[in-house]
């Protein structure tokens, strides 16, 4: 959508915003599309529990996502009432538990953005799923062509569920982890099973994201760019399938190979992860 003056009407996206360009035919006034960031308080029960930047779309989604990934909730039945204020940055949650008690620790988390979580342990996932290499290559084009934010502005990571065939849920946003929550969240507002799917990603796979996507006891997580080392080795404890750099033909399987065909190993190497399909190592 436009609005009158031919501008992108798209939430997340704040438009016509004023820079000066430079090049080698020297500076040029303009405007570019940058994408919207906004802060959100989230209230338990009237308490205050975590305040998330994020680009201000699908908030219901983010917030049940981060508060099931936290294990605060199991489910939409574990809430009574939720209510979502964009003007007043918060949003209230009422949980059927009145006896709830806050979480006490929280760890601030490489999203970017920033964030924070107050779980640091995953849960193992137990998945029989498969998906032949070709269909990593083919999902990930798919969410490429997805990602409407992303090519309005930039700045922006987008994630992706799929059932091996589809992509699922798409969700976009400044932070990595947020993208990852709003999908849990849609999930459950709209009664879509996690469990043996595949979830891709844009951005760099932190420790945060593979809790996530072990909490969603998704098998397969899938990223164009680099998980980081503690990613690695949480997907290697959690039997989770981490691929990374998906594109132009080629990935690197961190863990979990023999989910895509390759046959398993007596002993998986330490401190590196060959790439499937060629002679280098990362």
């Amino acid at each position: 959508m436009q609005d009158g003056n031919g501008v992108p009407d798209v939430k997340g996206i704040e438009a016509n915003v004023a820079c000066d360009r430079f090049s080698d035919e020297g500076w040029v006034a303009t405007s570019v599309h940058a994408p919207s960031e906004t802060d959100i308080t989230v209230y338990i029960n009237h308490q205050e529990l975590v305040t998330i930047l994020c680009t201000p779309t699908k908030l219901n989604c983010l917030i049940l996502g981060f508060l099931y990934s936290e294990g605060i909730i199991s489910g939409m039945g574990d809430v009574a009432s939720m209510r979502v204020c964009e003007d007043e940055f918060m949003a209230d949650v009422i949980l059927k538990n009145a006896d709830f008690q806050m979480p006490g620790l929280r760890t601030l988390t490489s999203g970017c953005g920033g964030g924070s979580t107050f779980k640091n342990k995953g849960e193992r996932v137990h998945s029989d799923a498969r998906v032949a290499p070709e269909k990593v290559f083919s999902l990930m084009k798919q969410l490429q062509e997805r990602m409407e934010l992303y090519r309005l502005s930039g700045g922006v990571h987008t994630a992706a569920l799929s059932d091996g065939k589809d992509l699922l849920v798409v969700t976009e946003d400044i932070g990595r982890h947020n993208t990852i929550d709003k999908i849990q969240g849609e999930c459950l507002l709209r009664n879509i099973p996690t469990k043996d799917r595949i979830l891709l990603c844009t951005g760099r796979v932190s420790s945060e994201m593979l809790l996530k996507a072990a909490r969603m006891q998704t098998p397969v997580v899938v990223s164009r760019h680099t998980p980081t080392a503690r990613a690695i080795s949480l997907a290697r404890d959690l039997d989770i399938t981490l691929i990374g750099h998906v594109r132009g033909g080629r990935m690197w399987v961190y863990s979990m190979p023999e989910r895509l065909g390759r046959p398993r190993q007596e002993k998986q190497p330490t401190g590196r992860s060959r790439m499937i399909g060629a002679q280098k190592t990362c």
